[in-house]
């Protein structure tokens, strides 16, 4: 009987105990809903532009590895490597965004134009000499590139960026486009191929991180690249003299997989758009300021911002290159080469109805017709 005495203490502690917990349960319910209703982290794989420029260093590699988490509290999150060191092949990244292997992606057009040649219209040699004229062309034609890609390639364009002008460097003078014939120059795509043909030298297509070091070995004495990414590799280096004429742009695209892009919440969707947008613009602007330093960094002037002034591999030397500028003959070939050479092989390539749909486009407003394929 004495341990029965202990019974009446060990009953009230315990409904003591459970009067706490009655009164904690509406807290709890609060505390497991708040946590039911926040939703789980967003991490978005990404695969960006060229490594070593200022495109992908200044603005891609930031804007996806910070800038994105700190607008959304941590919420969203990004992880960004530069294409050419992803271990794809340029040519496949339209069809890697269609399979969903690569969720976002960027694809370099003059790259992937030459499994879908009517992307090329959008970046022909020689057809846009200045910025504003490529402003009209990529405005012009924007409806429709995002429609196609939407059908054939399963992808939601998100922004289209562009680097600084590409141009001629050579390691040997020359004074006009004239004096190219003959030269081997490195090219990055078909239509740069068949502008350097028409001219009367030899185009070799080697990869951007490959430039140095084929000039450097006499592979190509010449290459066609960004006056600012030509720099930061220190084409300068291996290198004497560079054209000013603007032949291409680097015109890129960066797009989601549609299943990727329809399954992130609708504010996830409207915040992307939104600031890509903006990305966008700035990317833009970007490369107009830099097509001039690029030219004054190679060589040596004053213009030549002192951020400019350490490259990937670290501090560089002040450019010593001569700029050759672009004269009314080399102005005049540039016009006739489009005419003869660029519009109609293209149309070839592209097929029946591809000229008339460009030229209803863009075409009629540049005042440069492409022929119908024969």
């Amino acid at each position: 009987m004495p341990a029965m005495q202990h019974v009446p203490g060990r009953v009230g502690r315990l409904a003591a105990l459970l009067r706490r917990l009655a009164a904690a349960l509406p807290l709890l319910a609060v505390l497991a809903g708040e946590a039911a209703a926040q939703p789980a982290p967003i991490h978005l794989q990404v695969v960006g532009g060229l490594a070593g420029v200022s495109q992908y260093t200044r603005l891609e590699e930031p804007f996806w590895t910070r800038r994105l988490a700190e607008l959304t509290g941590g919420q969203v999150t990004a992880s960004i490597a530069p294409f050419d060191r992803s271990g794809i092949r340029g040519q496949e990244a339209l069809r890697l965004l269609r399979l969903g292997v690569t969720p976002f992606g960027t694809a370099l057009l003059a790259v992937v134009a030459s499994e879908e040649p009517e992307l090329a219209g959008l970046e022909l040699p020689g057809v846009e000499p200045d910025m504003a004229t490529l402003r009209r062309v990529i405005a012009a034609n924007r409806p429709w590139l995002q429609e196609m890609l939407r059908e054939r390639h399963g992808t939601e364009l998100l922004a289209v960026y562009v680097y600084p002008a590409q141009v001629v460097f050579c390691s040997r003078p020359f004074g006009g486009l004239m004096d190219l014939r003959g030269r081997r120059i490195r090219t990055s795509a078909a239509a740069q191929s068949e502008w350097v043909t028409a001219l009367g030298a030899v185009p070799v297509v080697i990869p951007f991180a490959e430039t140095v070091t084929s000039i450097r070995s006499g592979v190509v004495e010449c290459a066609i690249t960004g006056t600012l990414s030509g720099w930061q590799i220190g084409l300068n280096e291996v290198t004497s003299h560079v054209h000013a004429m603007a032949l291409t742009w680097g015109v890129s695209l960066f797009g989601a997989n549609r299943a990727a892009w329809a399954a992130l919440p609708e504010p996830v969707r409207d915040l992307l758009r939104r600031e890509l947008s903006d990305l966008e613009a700035r990317v833009w602007q970007t490369a107009d300021n830099e097509t001039g330093y690029g030219l004054a960094c190679n060589a040596g002037g004053p213009e030549c911002p002192a951020e400019q002034m350490t490259g990937p591999a670290g501090p560089r030397t002040r450019g010593r290159m001569t700029v050759v500028p672009v004269t009314p003959a080399d102005d005049e070939l540039r016009r006739r080469l489009v005419r003869e050479v660029i519009l109609p092989r293209w149309a070839e390539r592209c097929g029946q109805g591809c000229a008339e749909e460009w030229n209803e486009r863009v075409g009629e407003q540049l005042g440069v017709a492409a022929p119908a394929a024969r």
